[in-house]
């Protein structure tokens, strides 16, 4: 629908127009900094910085039914720039015009249920937000829309030049972060560093295939990320890491739709999202917070951060049950299948403390958990979910462990249903599920493969090679036919097929 065609009394706020007062607020020592150039630290005391809208309150002056059905009426606009992610615009980053923003079909990912098999096995109400269908296959893909709508409108509106785009990666950041990069060339160009040996060749085809520079660094994640805040620090680049506050804006959206995709009713929800950087959990709590301050929601779901045991220092410092008492102390990760949450110090670990924080007291307590998982947990719960008709990456199989290990522990409760965050496409990660069929992961990992969950092709040749067809050698009529007889035999005997 185009907008003329809507009621007169809902035009007024259909379009989104730009507004409010964005501004970086430190999460040390609480000073507020414009929003005319980028900035990834505090340039005071260099912490964190979370962006905020001071004028956040203007947007009350419509009550939560109200914006619901704004948000519910943009469902219907077939205007690009509110199709994906700045369909939230006013929660999102209200001050870049829809003439900057980047879309790419970001966004709105479905919410699948379970299969009722599945649910039967786990014994428990849940389902799946498939991130992975996202444009470069992951949940990244959001907050790089906003990343790279804000550039953009840099560029457009602020004279900003020739940009250059860095980013530390495990594979999804580096994907997204080409990917929308090379939209905005030339005036954007990328660069991404990766850990060498520790990303999926499909992940690695997808920077190299948007032509971005990519260089491999020795080590892991961590070592490259401190390479590439130096770069930030010392040198002309556009940081595309979580470190970058509006990225974390973006990530809000997961929130946003996963709310209106359940009617604005979150009573009784519970959210599962693996940890790595720690800035797709901080922007969940803070996107359902806001919605709460706007009577957009009327309750919180809980929210539980999964962690694997080889890479898991958000959960070491929450075992610490007095907050008073707690410690932040980053860990040296071991080898994990799932890649993107292999970090052992998190750049926004400083955000989830206080985003926690807020969430736990809004909530009434109880409201954000954090439970480890085993390696071998990550792999089965992956199989698993495939097995039943999911499409789930090693850090969705991380959630749906995170969820059986949260109901083991009295986290979850008899009637809440859960939504599980599948963040990128199973086929980026074919290669352990190969590994886990074929036995082959390095001992490292930990992994073993249950029988019943291991599939592998199975040969049926059911004449001597000589009597077969192969490329460039076809078959006589005859010999074929004996050919496709004898095999169709094989293989109803092989399935247990019955003759009509």
């Amino acid at each position: 629908m185009r907008p003329e065609q809507f009621a007169p009394q809902d035009q007024e706020r259909l379009l989104p127009t730009p507004g409010g007062q964005m501004a970086y607020r430190c999460l040390g020592c609480g000073g507020h900094h414009g929003i005319e150039k980028l900035l990834y630290t505090c340039p005071n005391c260099g912490q964190v910085l979370l962006i905020e809208d001071r004028a956040f309150d203007r947007l009350k002056a419509l009550d939560g039914p109200g914006w619901r059905r704004i948000f519910d009426l943009r469902r219907m606009l077939n205007i690009p720039a509110l199709k994906g992610v700045f369909r939230y615009a006013e929660l999102l980053a209200p001050v870049i015009p829809l003439d900057s923003v980047l879309y790419l079909g970001e966004g709105h990912t479905p919410i699948v249920e379970a299969s009722p098999l599945l649910k039967q096995t786990l014994g428990l109400d849940f389902a799946f937000k498939n991130d992975g269908q996202n444009p470069s296959a992951s949940f990244k893909d959001r907050g790089m829309a906003v990343a790279l709508s804000y550039i953009n409108y840099l560029i457009k509106h602020r004279g900003a030049g020739q940009i250059l785009s860095i980013c530390a990666s495990t594979g999804d950041t580096s994907a997204a972060a080409a990917l929308y990069g090379a939209y905005l060339a030339p005036a954007v160009k990328s660069a991404v560093l990766l850990p060498r040996g520790k990303v999926t060749p499909q992940q690695l085809s997808q920077p190299l295939g948007a032509g971005a520079a990519v260089l491999e660094i020795p080590g892991v994640f961590d070592d490259c990320m401190k390479v590439v805040e130096h770069l930030a620090d010392n040198y002309q680049v556009a940081l595309l890491n979580s470190k970058n506050a509006w990225r974390i804006l973006g990530q809000e959206s997961y929130a946003y739709e996963l709310a209106q995709d359940l009617d604005w009713d979150m009573t009784g929800r519970l959210v599962l999202a693996p940890i790595g950087n720690a800035g797709n959990i901080s922007a969940i709590m803070s996107g359902f917070m806001k919605l709460l301050d706007l009577g957009v929601i009327t309750s919180l779901p809980k929210i539980i951060g999964v962690q694997s045991h080889h890479a898991d220092p958000v959960f070491q410092y929450y075992q610490q049950s007095s907050p008073e008492k707690r410690v932040w102390r980053p860990v040296t990760v071991q080898a994990s299948t799932a890649q993107a949450a292999m970090i052992g110090n998190p750049v926004s670990m400083p955000r989830v403390i206080e985003l926690a924080r807020r969430y736990d007291d809004l909530f009434g307590g109880g409201g954000f958990y954090v439970v480890q998982v085993s390696e071998q947990q990550i792999m089965d719960h992956m199989i698993l979910a495939n097995r039943h008709g999911h499409i789930v990456c090693t850090q969705g199989g991380e959630s749906l462990a995170g969820l059986a290990q949260a109901r083991a522990a009295g986290l979850v409760g008899a009637s809440e249903r859960a939504i599980c965050d599948a963040t990128a496409h199973q086929l980026k990660f074919a290669g352990f599920q190969q590994m886990y069929f074929e036995n082959s992961f390095p001992a490292e990992f930990g992994v073993s493969p249950r029988p019943e969950l291991v599939n592998m092709p199975q040969l049926v040749a059911a004449l001597p090679e000589e009597q077969l067809p192969a490329p460039g050698r076809p078959l006589e009529p005859q010999a074929f036919r004996r050919f496709v007889e004898a095999t169709s035999d094989a293989v109803a005997a092989r399935l247990g097929l019955e003759k009509k």
